[in-house]
């Protein structure tokens, strides 16, 4: 019996996966994405964050003009989406506001505005007054602000289910299956066994399983890529519609410990997120809603008032120095689209137009080239 063939197997669909997919075959190629459930790992616990100004950490600039690159991507990005898709991506152009909830908090944010002016980005500093003025919900105790009028946000939920459509729409084949191994021949990918015990010859492989993405059997060890879960748990509130607590992201700054709240058109909160080394744990804790809460509280004290309707776990695919690992990868035919960390969502369309460009045999985009696979020793082959 013939076996299946394809140009490509995508394996992982989260929206690095499903939008490498979509990409992948606008280019012509027959696509097939593996993955039992596309959307539902850290895609689906995610905020929507479109952050690169308020998210700037220090000794991350090279990343910093990366994500500022797939930001400003974003508006056309959604377009196409949408447009092929024929389903709303929700993408907001609503700022972020960063807010200090102390004296010491505040003495952080002084030095952060610092740090973000010294590299040009577009951010303004607000007395606690000024905050209160943009966002009346915040707490009477803000003590300082910072605004990112270009930090946006987009619905990561309804991102997969458009995703997902446009992949179909330009016939991209989803199987609900995990990939158990890449198979090689000649030194060079020739193929895929799936969980059913099934096989399927393809040309190219992308590995965007996220956190799993160093799992994958068959792959050379110097090759597998050195992701570990970063786990980070979040919590999605309900609010009246017509009456929203916010119109614009907040990231409050509570005694040294972050906590952002994402407001959705609906009415709905985001709260978010711990930062835990947990390995591939993913229960929900109380002390982690508790915190969240408690913090998310001190900055905007009406969260109390909202029905608490769901809390959850997602784990990010961590990078041994933060960034994504994007591009071909060490062993012919593989190519790597993981590593993204707290920026998935956002490195969302550069991340597919450099997969789309590497299977077409182009260069990947410029500001991706500091973050190939091969960036790390282990990698070497």
């Amino acid at each position: 019996m013939e076996r299946p063939r394809c140009d490509v197997v995508v394996v992982g669909g989260g929206v690095i996966g499903l939008a490498s997919a979509w990409r992948a075959a606008r280019e012509g190629l027959a696509v097939v994405l593996v993955d039992p459930e596309p959307g539902r790992g850290a895609s689906w616990a995610a905020a929507g964050m479109l952050a690169p100004v308020t998210e700037v950490h220090y000794g991350e600039e090279a990343l910093l003009a990366l994500n500022l690159a797939s930001a400003r991507s974003w508006p056309g990005f959604a377009a196409e989406v949408e447009e092929e898709s024929g389903l709303p991506v929700s993408y907001r152009r609503t700022g972020t506001l960063l807010v200090a909830a102390d004296e010491g908090d505040r003495a952080w944010a002084a030095e952060l505005h610092r740090f973000q002016a010294g590299l040009g980005l577009e951010v303004e500093w607000l007395t606690g007054r000024e905050a209160r003025a943009l966002e009346p919900a915040l707490a009477p105790g803000v003590r300082a602000g910072l605004w990112a009028p270009g930090d946006h946000q987009v619905h990561n939920r309804e991102l997969v289910g458009a995703l997902l459509a446009a992949g179909r729409a330009r016939e991209v084949v989803h199987l609900p299956l995990r990939v158990s191994s890449v198979e090689t021949s000649g030194g060079a990918v020739s193929g895929v066994g799936l969980g059913d015990g099934t096989t399927i010859d393809c040309g190219a492989v992308v590995l965007a399983a996220g956190c799993r993405s160093g799992e994958l059997a068959g792959v050379p060890a110097g090759v597998l890529p050195p992701v570990r879960p970063v786990k980070g748990q979040i919590l999605r509130l309900r609010g009246p519609a017509d009456r929203p607590l916010l119109s614009r992201t907040v990231r409050g700054v509570v005694q040294g410990q972050s906590v952002y709240l994402v407001p959705r058109a609906d009415g709905s909160l985001v709260i978010g997120a711990t930062v835990e080394e947990a390995g591939f744990d993913l229960t929900v804790t109380a002390g982690a809603v508790y915190g969240l809460l408690r913090d998310a509280q001190r900055v905007v004290p009406g969260v109390s008032e909202l029905v608490l309707e769901e809390s959850l776990a997602g784990l990010r695919p961590g990078s041994p120095d933060n960034g994504p690992l994007v591009g071909p990868s060490g062993l012919p035919g593989l190519v790597l689209a993981t590593g993204h960390y707290r920026n998935g969502i956002l490195l969302t369309p550069l991340t597919a137009e450099a997969v789309a460009a590497t299977l077409a045999g182009r260069e990947v985009p410029g500001e991706l080239a500091g973050f190939g696979p091969d960036r790390f020793p282990v990698l070497a082959c």
